[in-house]
């Protein structure tokens, strides 16, 4: 079906995140082609970021509205129906344009019949908006748009600070870059983006960082193509001095792809890189990511946690092990991992972690050190993590982590929002001599 109406395209899109667990980002990436206009993209990206975001609260409103669930061959309608709710309470499109719209939309999406249920719906909400808000205020679960369990899990772990990550998970990120130091300046950086009229922040915990009071098609800012910067949240760009590489040192970024840490790393040293990542697809990305940035690793497909697949015997002086996690920490960023990820994951999630710290330990030299670092907020997939590493390991010993954050056992937590920055854990271990 050819649709090029963005609330059309937007509810085809969401419905496969709802449904078929497809990604938003991966959603994005293919219905954003059938749009040529800028402005129609911008509200693509706009309805299927609210859209995932806020679904489990506007889903349960649906439940009161409808006289029936909808059959589930018209999750499209569904989808759509949310997004207009969405377009009201979150986006605050004008009523009658965000309604009208909607309902031309059920044309588009070949469902005419549904035109006059969805006309009713968005009315019928509009009349008893204040009513049927604190009603789902009520809920925890509605009022915040988390699922049931993953409350409770931040609940468990993080008692004091509960409201602050859920309304920090709902909220927009900004956007922040990373300079690369091997071709420009941050200063020259930042006047570039000044003179296109682009203002900017340079944090000042953060050598490398630019914040922009806006976020902005990166590839359309200056000095993107000649590879000046890169796209990476302040938590993430701790990594590589936590590293603390120098010259001459033989690294491994294990999970690497797409290369942004690894990046960051070749940025401030001259040093041999192995950027290792388990799926042969996310390699050419890294490659691309290299290229623009004028960097040079060697890149291989391999399972971390299998390093006979793969290993040459020469042992590390640094690794980054920035492990494959629940991304709890990042939601803000991610919406779809509420509707994607489950509390069975979790469990499964720190058994891996456990697997990627001992697969890897034989592999970093005597007087090295691993950087462990996930977008994670929860605890077994953290602070417990390492703490269960570290009591098997009489050879291992962690370290400090000086960054200014909140310590969580051996390591340290940033947690969404603080300092404007995503949900991020680094613990820092070393191998005894």
């Amino acid at each position: 079906m050819s649709v090029s109406n963005p609330r059309a395209l937007a509810a085809q899109a969401l419905s496969g995140i709802v449904r078929d667990g497809v990604s938003l980002r991966a959603a994005f990436a293919t219905f954003s082609t059938k749009l040529s206009d800028a402005r129609d993209r911008a509200l693509l990206s706009a309805l299927l970021h609210a859209g995932a975001r806020w679904w489990l609260r506007f889903a349960a409103a649906l439940e009161g509205l409808l006289e029936r669930p909808l059959h589930e061959r018209e999750s499209q309608v569904h989808a759509l129906l949310v997004l207009g709710l969405v377009q009201l309470e979150i986006l605050h499109l004008p009523e009658y344009a965000a309604v009208a719209a909607t309902v031309e939309a059920t044309r588009d999406l070949r469902r005419p019949a549904f035109a006059g249920l969805v006309n009713a719906l968005l009315r019928r909400w509009l009349r008893e908006r204040s009513a049927r808000n604190a009603a789902l205020d009520a809920d925890p679960a509605a009022r915040s748009a988390h699922p049931r369990w993953l409350i409770e899990s931040i609940t468990a772990d993080w008692p004091a600070d509960v409201e602050a990550i859920l309304a920090a998970n709902n909220a927009q990120a900004p956007l922040w870059l990373r300079v690369n130091q091997r071709r420009v300046t941050r200063s020259e950086l930042a006047a570039r983006f000044a003179a296109a009229d682009i203002a900017s922040d340079a944090p000042a915990a953060l050598p490398q960082a630019l914040v922009l009071a806006r976020s902005l098609d990166v590839t359309s800012l200056p000095g993107y193509a000649e590879g000046l910067f890169s796209v990476q949240d302040g938590a993430a760009q701790f990594a590589a001095a936590l590293l603390d590489v120098r010259d001459g040192m033989h690294v491994l970024d294990a999970c690497a792809a797409p290369g942004g840490k690894a990046a960051h790393i070749l940025e401030g040293a001259d040093m041999a890189l192995v950027a290792l990542d388990r799926d042969p697809q996310r390699l050419p990305r890294m490659h691309e990511n290299f290229a623009r940035l004028g960097l040079h690793a060697e890149v291989r497909a391999g399972d971390a946690g299998d390093p006979p697949s793969w290993w040459d015997g020469r042992h590390f002086e640094r690794i980054l092990l920035d492990a494959p996690c629940s991304a709890t920490g990042i939601i803000r960023r991610q919406p779809d991992v509420k509707l994607h990820r489950r509390a069975s994951d979790i469990a499964a999630l720190a058994g891996g972690q456990e697997r990627l710290l001992e697969s890897l330990w034989p592999l970093l030299a005597p007087g090295g050190r691993i950087v462990y670092a996930t977008c994670a907020l929860l605890a077994a997939e953290n602070s417990v993590c390492v703490a269960g590493f570290l009591a098997r390991h009489a050879d291992a010993a962690a370290q400090p982590v000086p960054i200014g954050w909140r310590t969580a056992g051996a390591g340290a937590q940033n947690l969404p929002g603080e300092g404007g920055m995503d949900g991020f854990f680094y613990a820092i271990v070393e191998k005894r001599t």
